[in-house]
C-alpha cells in the first residue's frame, strides 16, 4: 500500500460518524486481508518515524508522564492526526501546542489528547473480522512483508535522549508545550 492510499484511509475515517479506530477497521476489512497486511506495515513504517526521544517528552509532557505503552498509543494518535498533522509533528514535535486537541485538553485539564490505544490494533481486528483468527495477523504481515520485499522496522537512531524531569531541558527542547504543561513548575 502506497501512502497516498494509506492517508486515504486515514482521511476518509476520519470524516465518518463513527470513531476513527471503528471506520477505520470498517474500510478495512471491506478491503480484505492482503491491505490490511499492506496497512499495518506502512503504519508500521510511519510509526517507526516518529520513535524518537523528542516524540516521547512530546508525549509525557501531554500525559503527564509515558511508559513504553502510552508511547505506542501516543504514536498511533500522531498518525491517527491525519498526514498534515503527522507531518508538521515529524518536523517539530513542539508544535503539538497547537493542535486543537492538545488545547481542549489544557482547557479541561485532560491528560489523554492525541494517545490512542486503539488505533494501534486496527489491523488485529480488521484481520480478525475478515477471517475469524486474530492470532493469525502476525504471521500473515510477516508473510506479506517477505513477499513484497518490504523491511520490518529495524532499530534506528531515537536522537539524542535527555532527562523528560529536567524543566529547564524540556523547556529548551519543546518550548510551546512545556508553556502549557510547566507553568506552575518553577524554571
Amino acid at each position: 500500500m502506497n501512502t497516498e492510499t494509506f492517508w486515504q484511509l486515514i482521511n476518509t475515517a476520519r470524516v465518518s460518524e463513527e470513531p476513527l479506530h471503528e471506520a477505520l477497521t470498517r474500510l478495512l476489512t471491506a478491503r480484505g486481508t492482503g491491505d490490511i497486511c499492506a496497512f499495518h506495515a506502512r503504519f508500521d513504517q510511519l510509526d517507526t518515524v516518529v520513535d524518537r526521544w523528542d516524540m516521547w517528552a512530546a508525549a509525557y509532557l501531554i500525559g503527564g508522564g509515558c511508559s513504553d505503552d502510552r508511547f505506542m498509543d501516543f504514536k498511533a494518535g500522531l498518525i491517527a492526526l491525519g498526514r498534515t498533522w503527522y507531518e508538521r509533528v515529524v518536523r517539530c514535535p513542539d508544535d503539538l501546542a497547537e493542535h486543537p486537541d492538545v488545547q481542549q485538553a489544557i482547557a479541561t485539564g485532560i491528560d489523554e489528547a492525541v494517545f490512542y490505544e486503539e488505533m494501534g490494533f486496527i489491523g488485529v481486528r480488521a484481520y480478525g473480522r475478515v477471517t475469524g483468527d486474530e492470532d493469525g495477523f502476525y504471521p500473515a504481515v510477516d508473510r506479506y512483508r517477505a513477499h513484497h520485499r518490504e523491511p520490518e522496522a529495524e532499530h534506528h537512531d531515537m536522537g539524542e535522549d535527555f532527562d523528560f524531569d529536567d524543566p529547564q531541558e524540556m523547556r529548551r527542547r519543546l518550548p510551546r508545550l512545556a508553556a502549557l504543561y510547566l507553568k506552575d513548575i518553577q524554571a
